[in-house]
């Protein structure tokens, strides 16, 4: 053990070859050891010691390992969800379909909602968050992912308002286990060409089948937006994120079956959403 206030200056300092944001990353490393909010610690940093089990922590960091992976949790619109290698890490970048929803429906909330792909359950569960009244489903392939949706949905609450099931929408008819009438639909499918280079936070931790779609990054997209006619109701509105180059290709496959599309930017200005509408 020794002084926390210098053992975060050093391990910034470790951090800082891999990583954006070495003394962020390094404090929520520490809070993580020491079983406390980040808050809480810079709050008491200059009485605290460091934990034996920190520098474990600054190495595994230090191998390009997602913080969310290393300390199992990450925030995403104000809501602490637990992650594992299973899912794909939420990004504050996916908050633009939760924001946009929310303006979106500001006059007559959603009463059915629909996540395509759900994984941890972040933008279903921020979803349900905002439109108390709403119920929501979310299907995903992958049964590990379900289950820790499952568990957010249990910790944050929203068990008797969320409905997780398993589903791949590569398999005929899939849709059908879905029924119709959806308000709203969120989905973040995998968009990702197959030959991409990522960075090894990203590649070497995060689930493939989260990522990949194709020699393109379109397959997905082929799937889904044919389903939306029989999923969406007539008035309901769905959200998709897409890449940053994205955004012609995808419009175009929304227009040809008459969907009024909408575009909208993330904050780093990159194109990040595909509003569609009938």
């Amino acid at each position: 053990m020794g002084d926390a206030a210098g053992a975060l200056r050093e391990a910034a300092q470790r951090l800082s070859e891999i990583s954006d944001s070495p003394r962020l990353d390094a404090e929520l490393l520490m809070a993580h050891a020491l079983g406390m909010e980040r808050s809480e610690l810079l709050l008491k940093l200059p009485e605290l010691t460091t934990p034996d089990i920190f520098s474990a922590l600054v190495e595994r960091r230090q191998k390009s390992e997602p913080i969310a992976h290393i300390i199992g949790a990450k925030e995403f619109w104000g809501l602490d969800f637990q992650v594992s290698p299973d899912v794909l890490i939420p990004r504050p970048d996916s908050e633009l379909l939760i924001e946009s929803a929310v303006g979106m429906f500001a006059s007559e909330p959603p009463q059915k909602i629909l996540d395509l792909g759900t994984g941890s359950g972040a933008l279903l569960l921020a979803a349900l968050q905002e439109f108390p009244d709403a119920r929501g489903v979310g299907i995903d392939a992958s049964a590990a992912a379900l289950q820790i949706a499952h568990n957010n949905a249990d910790r944050l609450g929203f068990a008797d308002r969320a409905r997780f099931l398993m589903l791949d929408w590569t398999r005929p008819d899939w849709e059908k286990a879905l029924g119709s009438g959806f308000d709203l639909i969120l989905a973040n499918p995998p968009y990702i060409a197959k030959n991409t280079r990522l960075s090894a936070d990203v590649g070497d931790f995060e689930p493939h089948e989260a990522l990949f779609a194709g020699e393109e990054g379109l397959d997905d997209y082929k799937i889904i937006i044919p389903a939306l006619e029989k999923l969406l109701s007539p008035a309901g509105v769905t959200m998709l994120e897409i890449g940053f180059d994205q955004a012609n290709i995808v419009s175009e496959m929304a227009e040809k079956r008459s969907y009024h599309v909408e575009l909208k930017q993330d904050l780093g200005k990159n194109d990040r959403l595909l509003i569609l509408r009938r």
